[in-house]
């Protein structure tokens, strides 16, 4: 691999046990499944839709923290104050977790696809002996099926949804008892994200970190997120050592 694309990751294969990989905005383009099941979610409480540049934004802190933001942007935008917005929005969130639940599974996959380059790097990654794990804000509930219907299960010896533990990432909770699952230590044990959410919690966790540049950082560069590496795309894992 190029120093330019890795940093100061060398892709020696002996240097790491395992590989957590984050799903959306890593593995695979979710955007769509969220604007849909999100603004069917708003049209059910009679509110205003919300467009896909916007919920990007939003994505990347679980279903509950999107839900939340949605509610109370649309509240913001109808002229309450920010106290007010928030009150508003506690208000509505059971109401919306429920209805987006609804949609979500019921459209789950239908507008998302696989980042090209994915299952090339999976497949090195595996092929080379790590063992993988998937671990996401996610709910579990949608991300294994998720997973099963893109053909990407089969990869990871385990999957995390955001439910699966106390706290989601940026904390370093997740990967940690990811990491004992696997029976590997965080230092051997790379993290394969997206965004500063994935930075922090390996770095919180003593995991080294990889960035892949086009998922979702919540509107800003990725490269100025503190990480290890960056790649254009999983499948330059793949590629033969310079």
């Amino acid at each position: 691999m190029s120093p330019s694309s890795l940093n100061s990751i060398d892709f020696d294969s002996t240097r790491f046990d395992a590989a957590i990989v984050d799903l959306d905005g890593t593995t695979i383009d979710t955007l769509g499944d969220f604007a849909v099941a999100l603004n069917r979610m708003l049209e059910d409480l009679g509110l205003a839709t919300l467009p896909r540049e916007r919920i990007e934004l939003m994505i990347g802190k679980g279903s509950e923290h999107l839900i939340l933001s949605a509610l109370q942007y649309v509240a913001a935008a109808d002229g309450a104050d920010a106290p007010a917005a928030l009150v508003r929005a506690q208000a509505q969130f059971e109401r919306g977790w429920e209805r987006y639940q609804h949609h979500y599974l019921a459209i789950n996959g239908q507008h998302a696809a696989v980042y090209p380059g994915v299952v090339e790097g999976l497949r090195a990654l595996r092929d080379r002996g790590l063992k993988l794990a998937c671990l996401t804000n996610k709910p579990t509930a949608f991300a294994k099926p998720l997973l099963a219907q893109k053909g990407l299960d089969g990869f990871f010896e385990r999957v995390f949804g955001g439910d699966a533990f106390e706290r989601k990432k940026p904390d370093p909770l997740p990967l940690l008892k990811t990491c004992e699952a696997l029976g590997t230590q965080p230092a051997r044990t790379l993290m394969i994200g997206d965004s500063s959410n994935d930075a922090r919690a390996a770095r919180a966790a003593g995991c080294p970190v990889l960035l892949v540049t086009y998922g979702y950082n919540h509107g800003e560069p990725v490269r100025a997120v503190d990480a290890d590496g960056f790649v254009d795309s999983l499948a330059e894992l793949a590629a033969p050592r310079r």
